[in-house]
């Protein structure tokens, strides 16, 4: 077997190099060793889960640790800096490294020429090697590594056009709402250690299932604590509003971010943590409901937007939220089947969206256009024939993101519902079934808007060509995933073994047997299931005919809504103000405390102490230097007054 630590240590290698010497290498062979580095990982990954499937299922599960040196110690405490490989380790390496590879192999065609290339391929290495550190790390300290170092990737490659001032500042803008997310995560990891004795993964969960004195209030403040942290590096409410400005940074960044790394860590991490999450009721519900809410949430804010990444950005946000709600109702193996799905259709997503900019900003450079913006949609309009390759691959993710049945979507989405509804959570599985509902509208809506009807980028569309072939190509094995990727967890109702929630079975088995114990049991109803499956296909296809109309049929009812509904319009347009309420009730406040004990307590309180002080004696020094005369006489006349004074005193005593 390859050593675990081969996997994440040869991105790190592919960043080292473009880091320090890709600026003196051609362009090409920059993007060959980034990819390189990727792909060699991938395979690596593939040849660790054959080695896993070889294994008795009783076997795999709490997995392969291989330990590489004592990292820590303090007494009796011991850590070692170890790697975890079980059946949930596993899928998140293939997903990581897999995904990562089609998009460094597209990064190659869309940043050709930018003087930055180097410096892009580095950090998109090294983001992929914290993701890796993130989902194979043995215990809470190694996640918490490659958490904090995904956090900071993101912050370099979102801002990584930073001469643009409003791109840094989506950069910042990241970086410091994570913040607020990973101070929840590290009180509940330090709350861990306290109550578990322990950082370790496979000690944690077995105190957690053995330790029945452990109160309630505890289990649930350290998972709702987990959570917070999930919400930031996830984008749920409240910390949701980072992912949208994330996609100032390149287009095949936001492919990653959004598929393949940082976003779905926090999704990893409530998995991974699924036994004590089955301890917390409660916390599962606070999961679920956010998960729920989110979801919906970021689906009415995408109807709105004009801005192709930002609608994807949206429907990222409500992905995710469905990927919560799953683990909310017990579903972990759900939620990381939708985790794989959506990696598979979300990248096509954004990197089709890609293809479409590349050829906007191809053609306005032609035309000498330089103040529209290539990413509105209001400005595209029949490029199904120009993009043919990128219109079909995109129109294969839509149908997967919608949920039409023999796409991979379909099947992860149906297995949210299904097991949300069948926990009893009634109510959040009406609010999922909206969502898909508004999620098949405003995808279509994003499919009329760009590839059918006039073009609108001006009078002639001549320069709008397809993309290159390394561009392309990553396209069309990402469309074929995009379709078979859901096969390999097709529910029971089809007469078939579900693959995916076997093989991910010991790792959830724990958390669902004290779920059951607790009462929290799913309904089996195949009957119902059918139903419900129908139901979730209509409401989409309801979604999609109600798109086609606004969109195809009658164009102008959207306009005519508008005018009619201002209001409404503008405040979804602007995502409800959200941004504009952060920043009224916590930025402002902030920003005139920090006016406030800088310019009153610190310059006038704590520097007016401080250079009062000097002053005074800087004062008294002033006079007494007027004695040194520098004369002896002087002197012999001070030290004989003295010697008067001291003489009297001892004297009248």
């Amino acid at each position: 077997m390859d050593s675990l630590i081969l996997v994440p240590l040869i991105p790190l290698i592919g960043f080292i190099i473009n880091g320090f010497f890709g600026g003196r290498l051609p362009e090409k062979l920059v993007g060959i060793i980034a990819s390189a580095a990727i792909g060699i990982s991938f395979i690596i990954s593939i040849r660790l889960l054959f080695h896993l499937l070889q294994l008795p299922p009783e076997d795999r599960y709490p997995g392969i640790v291989q330990n590489f040196f004592t990292w820590l110690t303090a007494g009796d405490f011991n850590l070692s800096f170890a790697l975890l490989l079980d059946p949930l380790s596993a899928v998140m390496i293939l997903v990581v490294t897999g995904v990562s590879f089609i998009i460094h192999i597209y990064s190659i065609g869309y940043m050709a020429g930018d003087r930055g290339i180097a410096r892009y391929f580095s950090f998109l290495n090294l983001f992929v090697f914290f993701m890796l550190l993130l989902v194979m790390g043995s215990n809470y300290l190694i996640l918490f590594i490659g958490w904090e170092g995904v956090g900071l990737c993101s912050y370099l490659l979102i801002g990584f056009w930073f001469e643009d001032k409003q791109k840094a500042i989506a950069g910042k803008k990241a970086f410091i709402v994570n913040r607020i997310g990973d101070f929840g995560f590290l009180i509940g990891m330090l709350l861990i250690f306290v109550t578990y004795q322990s950082f370790e993964f496979s000690e944690v969960f077995h105190r957690a299932g053995a330790w029945n004195w452990v109160p309630a209030s505890t289990i649930t403040a350290i998972t709702i604590l987990l959570f917070v942290g999930a919400a930031g590096k996830s984008a749920q409410i409240p910390l949701y509003i980072w992912l949208p400005d994330a996609m100032a940074g390149p287009t095949p960044v936001s492919a990653l971010i959004h598929a393949a790394t940082m976003v779905t860590a926090g999704v990893y991490m409530v998995a991974r943590s699924n036994i004590l999450y089955a301890l917390s009721p409660t916390a599962l519900l606070i999961v679920a409901v956010v998960g729920g809410l989110t979801a919906l949430l970021a689906a009415t804010i995408g109807i709105a937007q004009n801005d192709i990444k930002k609608v994807l950005a949206y429907s990222t946000v409500s992905q995710l939220g469905y990927m919560f709600l799953a683990c909310g109702a017990g579903a972990f193996a759900a939620g990381i089947f939708h985790l794989m799905t959506h990696a598979f259709f979300k990248a096509l997503l954004f990197l089709g969206s890609g293809s479409v900019i590349h050829a906007m900003h191809h053609h306005y450079h032609k035309i000498g256009n330089h103040k529209d913006d290539p990413q509105d949609m209001r400005n595209m309009g029949g490029l199904k024939n120009k993009l043919p390759i990128t219109f079909w691959t995109f129109l294969l993710a839509t149908l997967a993101i919608s949920g039409i049945p023999g796409f991979s979507g379909f099947f992860s989405k149906d297995e949210i519902l299904w097991k949300t509804f069948a926990s009893g959570n009634t109510l959040l599985w009406v609010v999922g079934l909206i969502t898909a509902g508004i999620t098949a509208f405003y995808m279509f809506r994003l499919i009329y808007m760009t590839f059918y009807g006039d073009f609108k980028g001006g009078d002639t569309d001549e320069h709008i060509h397809e993309s290159p072939p390394v561009m392309t190509l990553p396209l069309v094995v990402l469309g074929i995933l995009a379709i078979v990727g859901g096969y390999i967890g097709m529910p029971h109702i089809f007469k078939v073994t579900n693959l995916f929630e076997g093989f991910l079975h010991p790792v959830f088995a724990q958390g669902q047997d004290i779920l059951e114990h607790s009462g929290h049991h799913f309904l089996h109803s195949a009957s119902t299931e059918w139903t419900l499956m129908i139901v979730s296909v209509v409401v989409a296809v309801i979604g999609i005919y109600i798109a086609f109309t606004f969109y195809r049929r009658k164009q102008e009812i959207p306009q005519a809504f508008v005018a009619r509904n201002p209001k409404l319009h503008r405040v979804v347009y602007n995502k409800y103000y959200v941004d504009e309420i952060y920043r009224a009730a916590v930025i402002v406040p902030l920003v005139k405390v920090s006016d406030f004990m800088s310019d009153f307590l610190d310059e006038k309180i704590i520097d007016g102490l401080v250079n009062g002080t000097a002053s005074f004696f800087k004062a008294i020094a002033g006079q007494l230097r007027k004695i040194q005369t520098g004369f002896v006489q002087n002197y012999a006349l001070m030290m004989s007054i003295g010697i008067i004074i001291i003489l009297g005193y001892l004297i009248l005593k």
